[in-house]
């Protein structure tokens, strides 16, 4: 009972530390996007200013900054990237806890180099471009990776945001499908960097011992080489047996070897009887 109750309690401990994680940043990156929107309703400075503006000096400060400022003009802006940057982080850090850090850091930043390398000259603000990548990251992770357990996921991102690839053409003015692309693309790229880490498909027993060099003996072979070479014999006609036979006797050597065992003489009878 007491070993029960010890594996329950470190069960509920693992569990409780993973959901921590898994939904401790996202929320701590929701309170960052809400706090600067606040900032920025409540006060005087364009805190636009700070998002990336292609091919400039100053615009490079968006890198960092542009995810988290959002347009005043309408606040379905925040709200529409609130809800899928929680799922897609979430679900980046639970599938991919090992290397969801350095993939989020990429997307976020080269995806906003990007941006500032092909965009038009003007104002790019939101985690729009984020969520791109994301997107692109997570679907092309789980098809280069054929692991069914992540199957679902993917299923999960199409179903709920496949309707995001219009964003990567100019079809509003408003909108910066340039961004939208360089996230996408960059997430895509990074999908193709990391593949050989994180979740994997698990490998077969006989793959792993062939990889170390330590293969068991293959018996179905050795079975079937066995039994050709029966069926072959038995196919032979008569006259091939029968010269195989006497090829066989002539190769033959036989060695025989004789032992001389020596008589006792008659005297040394005598003498051995006597003592």
């Amino acid at each position: 009972m007491f070993g029960y109750n010890f594996w329950l309690f470190g069960f509920m401990h693992q569990f409780e530390n993973n959901f921590k994680i898994v939904l401790g940043y996202p929320i701590l990156l929701l309170v960052l996007m809400w706090s600067v929107y606040l900032f920025d309703f409540s006060s005087t400075f364009d805190v636009y200013r700070l998002g990336v503006y292609p091919r400039t000096a100053t615009g490079l400060v968006g890198l960092i900054t542009s995810p988290l400022i959002h347009s005043q003009e309408d606040i379905k802006h925040i709200l529409s990237n609130s809800v899928p940057i929680f799922v897609l982080l979430a679900s980046l850090i639970h599938f991919y806890k090992s290397i969801s850090g350095k993939v989020f850091l990429i997307i976020w930043l080269l995806g906003g180099f990007m941006t500032w390398m092909i965009a038009r000259e003007n104002y790019h603000i939101g985690m729009s471009g984020v969520i791109y990548g994301l997107v692109g990251f997570l679907f092309t992770s789980v098809a280069l990776r054929k692991y069914k357990p992540l199957m679902g996921l993917s299923l999960f991102v199409v179903f709920l945001y496949g309707s995001l690839i219009w964003g990567i053409f100019p079809l509003e003015t408003k909108v910066s499908w340039e961004g939208h692309l360089s996230g996408l693309v960059v997430g895509v790229l990074t999908a193709f960097v990391y593949r050989k880490e994180g979740p994997q498909t698990p490998k077969f027993r006989y793959e792993i011992e062939k990889e170390l060099g330590i293969e068991p003996i293959d018996y179905e072979k050795l079975w079937r080489e066995k039994m050709a070479q029966e069926e072959a014999e038995a196919n032979k006609n008569p006259d091939e047996l029968k010269a195989e036979k006497a090829e066989e006797a002539a190769s033959m050597n036989f060695t025989y070897t004789y032992v001389i065992t020596p008589k006792k003489s008659k005297d040394n009878s005598q003498n051995s009887t006597q003592k």
